[in-house]
């Protein structure tokens, strides 16, 4: 604004004196020395309303977190390097603990910087964020997916948004049960398991199959992380798999809970038989492709598209009916809609802790999609936060044709909430 003033004080006196001065210049100098100050002045306010801050992003690598980068690449591509700025925690955070917070910490050292976010908000990020309040309080910091607890997490965040663990937990198991699976079988290992997410929702997941009439097990496998890596820990769920179908049934439907086991997990579930309902993180970009020899180059954001060549991949290797996912890619959309909301937040046209304003946002990166959620309520205490919400999306299940099952409209039945 003081440069629009100064130049509008100047085009006052570039007129007074055109205007002493009529009888001895011309009218075409005239015209010139008006028209740049004109410009100058539109220049001035474009560059006024352009927003002065930087919004970072920072997830997980392709190998660990493929959609969860690419949504904030098309942030990026949205607003532009000059206003986002992206990084990238370790493959093996949990052995490199001191770089995940510095990564994430590193950002703030960035004057312009007004918006952190980091998914998945892997171990780490609640010590980051107490780092960067303490030198930064007017930084809005954001954590989409959560692994550490929320009582730990919630205090240090600003904003906290997690896939609905309770609701999901429920749900799957229903929709396993409407499909005419039998058995439901949850993979993980412990680091995940001692999450508080991950327990509240086998805790669910349990008493949905005793509804349902199913039985729920378990298995382990190696943890990515861990010395084995990621091509051991696939591995391990390719050689395995066959054997739990033939343990369980063709009527078993089968979770893991981490996105490296998805691909292999897929993979033998349609050569074996068996269901899988949708990915921990649902995407059609999760597990699919690679399982699937799928090339979607060039399409990586146009989930119509991502979406039929998926299904009609599936339903040529005869897993019609048996395989689901959401439209859009949960990590995706994610990184994206938490970086939008960030940024209506900032310029003064959204509230952070609003979820519908916080909808508003998901819905730029996934128009038409139905979505649902609600506040966290904590299972001991029966309190609600207000800043720490859960969403999930429809499942949709891949066939001839494929049908969603309608998931966001049902509701879950209020003691779920309260279950640990």
């Amino acid at each position: 604004m003081k440069k629009i003033v100064s130049i509008l004080l100047m085009l006052v006196m570039v007129c007074a004196v055109v205007s002493c001065t009529k009888e001895t210049e011309t009218p075409i100098e005239e015209n010139i020395t008006v028209q740049e100050e004109e410009d100058a002045i539109q220049q001035a306010v474009e560059e006024t309303d352009t927003p002065d801050f930087r919004i970072g992003i920072v997830t997980g690598s392709f190998s660990q977190s493929e959609d969860d980068r690419r949504g904030a690449e098309a942030f990026q591509e949205k607003y532009g390097s000059d206003m986002v700025t992206l990084a990238i925690y370790p493959d093996n955070f949990t052995d490199e603990l001191d770089t995940t917070v510095k990564t994430i910490v590193n950002l703030a050292d960035d004057p312009k910087m007004k918006a952190i976010i980091v998914n998945q908000a892997v171990d780490g990020t609640t010590e980051a964020f107490r780092q960067i309040h303490e030198k930064r309080p007017d930084i809005i910091c954001i954590a989409g997916e959560a692994y550490e607890d929320f009582s730990d997490i919630g205090p240090k965040a600003d904003l906290v948004v997690n896939y609905d663990f309770v609701s999901r937990g429920y749900l799957m198991i229903r929709t396993a049960h409407e499909l005419g699976c039998d058995t439901f079988v949850h993979i993980s290992f412990p680091r995940h398991l001692d999450y508080e997410s991950v327990s509240r929702q086998v805790a669910v997941m349990k008493a949905a199959c005793e509804e349902f009439g199913m039985t729920f097990a378990m298995e382990e496998a190696p943890d990515p992380t861990t010395e084995v890596g990621v091509p051991g820990a696939q591995a391990y769920i390719l050689e395995h798999t066959p054997e739990w179908v033939e343990k369980y049934g063709q009527n078993s439907a089968y979770f893991c809970t981490n996105d490296a086991h998805t691909e292999p997990l897929i993979k033998k579930l349609m050569e074996c038989g068996g269901y899988f309902i949708e990915a921990d993180l649902p995407s059609p970009l999760m597990g699919y492709p690679g399982a699937l020899d799928l090339d979607i180059t060039g399409a990586t954001a146009d989930f119509d598209v991502i979406l039929k060549s998926v299904e009609d991949a599936v339903v040529k290797n005869g897993g019609a009916g048996r395989f689901g996912t959401w439209k859009y890619s949960y990590g995706y959309t994610v990184s994206a809609g938490l970086a939008e909301h960030a940024r209506n937040v900032i310029l003064g046209e959204s509230k952070l802790n609003d979820i519908g304003d916080l909808a508003k946002a998901y819905g730029v990166f996934s128009p038409g999609a139905e979505w649902n959620g609600s506040s966290y309520i904590d299972a001991e205490s029966g309190i609600s936060s207000d800043n720490i919400f859960l969403i999930y999306q429809d499942t949709y299940i891949m066939g001839d044709p494929g049908r969603y099952m309608g998931v966001t409209k049902i509701e879950v039945p209020k003691e779920y909430f309260t279950i640990r």
